[in-house]
């Protein structure tokens, strides 16, 4: 049943979020990768050799988050680190030929996944509710 605050949009979120989680971790089979990585693995992929910080701006992961998850992918053979040259204290992240490999396979599940999230939405509906959230995020700085 519904309290105030199971309706609250904080709450429907997490919830939706906890939803897509589910299905992703639940489709990606023997990959064992999680949205968050793939997501990182596919900012890696379109960037030349980001940084950390870089990827935190582009991804909207947290710093500490970001680290965690690029430590897991790089002790998985995914993704390497280096530090650049610019600054040692920094390090610069590339996908390896074992990540894309990953990438390639885990995109179209990714995209099933977020058909499967969406399927008792319209077409139009889809593209309202996408347009919507990255309103709300955007208007956040996030």
């Amino acid at each position: 049943y519904d309290t105030p605050h199971t309706g609250s949009t904080t709450h429907l979120l997490h919830r939706a979020g906890q939803l897509a989680e589910d299905i992703f971790s639940r489709s990606i089979g023997d990959l064992g990768i999680t949205a968050r990585q793939y997501v990182v693995l596919s900012a890696v992929d379109g960037l030349e050799d980001p940084s950390q910080t870089t990827l935190c701006q582009y991804t909207g992961i947290d710093r500490s988050t970001l680290a965690d998850i690029v430590r897991r992918l790089v002790e998985r053979g995914l993704l390497m680190r280096r530090r650049t040259l610019i600054d040692a204290r920094m390090y610069a992240v590339r996908i390896t030929p074992q990540g894309k490999s990953v990438l390639e396979k885990a995109g179209p599940i990714a995209q099933e996944v977020d058909a499967a999230l969406l399927t008792s939405l319209t077409a139009p509906e889809r593209e309202t509710f996408n347009s919507l959230l990255q309103k709300v995020l955007s208007q956040s700085g996030a």
